[in-house]
């Protein structure tokens, strides 16, 4: 039986460029969210490299890797050793030219029950993921772990509310988001504090009108890739939020850190029972989503 509460341990971290050295750390940096308590520990969106996708370049394609491989191995290790559970994303080679913005679920025995292909792949100056990711396959979905059942999206993913709906229609109690978001610097000082505070008031929404947690890990970093670019600095500001879209922890803008949250499903039972938003949804009137646009 799964608990009624569980920690969750949010890994923000900076990048090296060797992809060896990432995963090291990140293997380091899982084990040290456990002894902070953590049950489940997200690490951030593609973290075994720099956000390689500021650039299209087709000899990028060999930092992917197949699903079960090297990162599921190296975090299912430490998973099983600490028993905890953890959403590794990867970037996954799933044949030649098919490769897809993947995050793996680990559980505490080490194994994977679970796997999420990025829905939503964003195409914007210094993020073309539509040159390296074909969109995800398997849906939207959750997945039971020893601490509970949870839902795991992907960055761009989480500007739709379509994904965190069904997420949490199939049970998930948590919506994870690994995330590579950050401000193009010559924009930051203009648009910076609007793009993120609308980047955490929409995810803020998700757990409220779905009555469920909702925990985002960033990077943080200025990566320069291109010499000649300004690049992309990474915001962090890693957070959780509860069902009522408070926001119970939140990470700095600027440095490497472990966040841990709590997931209490008294406090989801609570919410729910006063906002009944999944009671009240008129099932028989949402014809037409499944559209792009109503002409």
């Amino acid at each position: 039986m799964a608990p009624s509460r569980f920690k969750v341990g949010l890994v923000q971290m900076a990048m090296a460029s060797d992809p060896d050295e990432n995963l090291r750390k990140a293997v380091s940096l899982v084990a040290e969210a456990a002894g902070k308590g953590a049950d489940v520990v997200c690490l951030p969106e593609l973290f075994r490299t720099p956000y390689f996708c500021q650039k299209e370049d087709p000899a990028l394609f060999d930092l992917a890797e197949p699903v079960p491989g090297p990162t599921t191995a190296a975090l299912g290790r430490i998973a099983r050793e600490k028993g905890v559970v953890v959403v590794a994303p990867v970037f996954e080679r799933r044949a030649a030219g098919l490769h897809h913005n993947s995050a793996a679920i680990l559980d505490a025995s080490g194994e994977m029950v679970g796997l999420y292909r990025k829905m939503h792949i964003p195409d914007d100056p210094l993020f073309y993921e539509k040159f390296y990711f074909t969109p995800g396959d398997l849906g939207f979905q959750a997945f039971d772990t020893r601490a509970g059942r949870i839902g795991a999206l992907i960055c761009w993913d989480q500007w739709f509310p379509e994904g965190a709906r069904l997420t949490a229609l199939r049970g998930a109690s948590v919506l994870f988001y690994p995330t590579a978001i950050g401000w193009h610097p010559r924009e930051k000082d203009q648009y910076g504090a609007a793009q993120r505070s609308a980047w955490q008031t929409i995810q803020r929404a998700h757990a409220i009108a779905n009555g469920v947690f909702v925990a985002v890990v960033n990077r943080v970093g200025h990566e320069k890739p291109l010499p000649e670019g300004a690049g992309l600095e990474f915001w962090g500001s890693s957070f959780v939020a509860d069902p009522f879209g408070v926001v119970v922890g939140e990470a700095s803008t600027n440095r490497e850190e472990i966040l841990v949250g709590e997931v209490d499903l008294a406090r989801m039972e609570e919410v729910r029972r006063n906002w009944p938003f999944l009671r009240d949804r008129r099932i028989d009137a949402y014809a037409g989503l499944d559209r792009r646009f109503l002409d």
